[in-house]
């Protein structure tokens, strides 16, 4: 009954909708930049497997405190276990080696490098998924090869671990979003995210026996503990959300916005300011972020959502923080 209030609303005012769309979309957009430059200040003195443990643990018990009160059972009712377990476990991966790769790089050169992921996947969806790239997607995958090639060019003083973390945490992203486009059609979005968090909480925590160290954190670092698992919840309902009020073929191409809150997070924050030759790598990678996008909404290619499902933005065009 609320998903047919929700459509009737947006059936009768196609404007209303759009615009806070949008603005849901722009506000995650934001939370996930924050939750990346936070990452960035709390690596640089504790252990990324220890930071990811607090972000998932703080993520998964807000979902059971707000959600399992009402979604009961539903929350953790799945159809294919086996694949939504990889999926979360592959998300995890992807969050820890972008927060190792954190602890070595500015934050807009490493998400940057982590955004080549959904032009990734619009490259294999021919292979795996059976969808038709064309050549559009083409000239986005190479484009994006090309954005990420002028960010990590030699001379640019990145660190090269650091690199081929990025590199790593955005294959294990490319898993991700397409274990999301095969389970889209058959499972529920909270549950997905419920597992996700889940599978990061007990993982993480469980090795924190080994990774618990560091100094005392202070007030203000359990602050920012905190507002990473906040962010990253908050990010993932707004995101859903949008996905609810306006098409995804306007919103998947505006999610690349997030290259620009972190690029500007990276400079009020930490003071850091990319080089002219990597701006202009984080610029011709969200032009093939865009591109990519709407390549997978062209005419002809399948659609990875349908039914209820589709209110999760999962595909490969629009990208999330991992």
């Amino acid at each position: 009954m609320m998903q047919t209030r929700q459509s009737d609303t947006a059936t009768r005012h196609p404007g209303a909708g759009t615009l806070r769309g949008i603005l849901l979309l722009l506000a995650a957009t934001v939370l996930f930049a924050g939750m990346d430059t936070t990452t960035k200040i709390l690596t640089a003195h504790y252990e990324a497997p220890l930071v990811m443990a607090m972000r998932y643990i703080v993520h998964g018990l807000l979902m059971v405190v707000f959600l399992a009160p009402t979604q009961g059972r539903t929350l953790i009712q799945t159809q294919r276990t086996g694949l939504v377990l990889v999926r979360a476990v592959s998300l995890a991966m992807a969050s820890l080696f972008v927060a190792l790769a954190l602890r070595r790089m500015p934050v807009g050169e490493t998400v940057s490098i982590v955004f080549l992921a959904p032009v990734l996947v619009v490259l294999l969806a021919r292979p795996i998924l059976g969808e038709r790239i064309g050549w559009l997607g083409w000239l986005a995958a190479v484009t994006g090869f090309v954005g990420v090639l002028l960010i990590v060019r030699p001379g640019g003083g990145l660190d090269p671990t650091g690199v081929l973390f990025a590199l790593c945490g955005a294959g294990a992203t490319v898993v991700y979003f397409l274990l999301s486009r095969v389970l889209a059609s058959t499972e529920q979005t909270l549950s997905l995210l419920f597992y996700a968090a889940l599978v990061g909480a007990l993982g993480f925590g469980g090795s924190l026996p080994w990774t618990w160290g560091g100094p005392v954190p202070t007030t203000l670092e359990l602050i920012l503990f905190l507002a990473m698992g906040v962010a990253a919840v908050l990010g993932h309902f707004l995101l859903t959300a949008a996905y609810r009020q306006a098409p995804a073929s306007l919103l998947a191409p505006m999610s690349y916005l997030q290259l620009l809150w972190v690029g500007l997070l990276g400079w009020l924050a930490l003071g850091h300011v990319p080089d002219h030759l990597s701006l202009l790598g984080m610029a011709v990678v969200a032009v093939a972020g865009v591109m990519s996008a709407l390549a997978a909404r062209a005419p002809g290619l399948r659609l990875p959502f349908r039914g209820p499902a589709a209110v999760a933005p999962t595909t490969a065009s629009a990208p999330v923080s991992p």
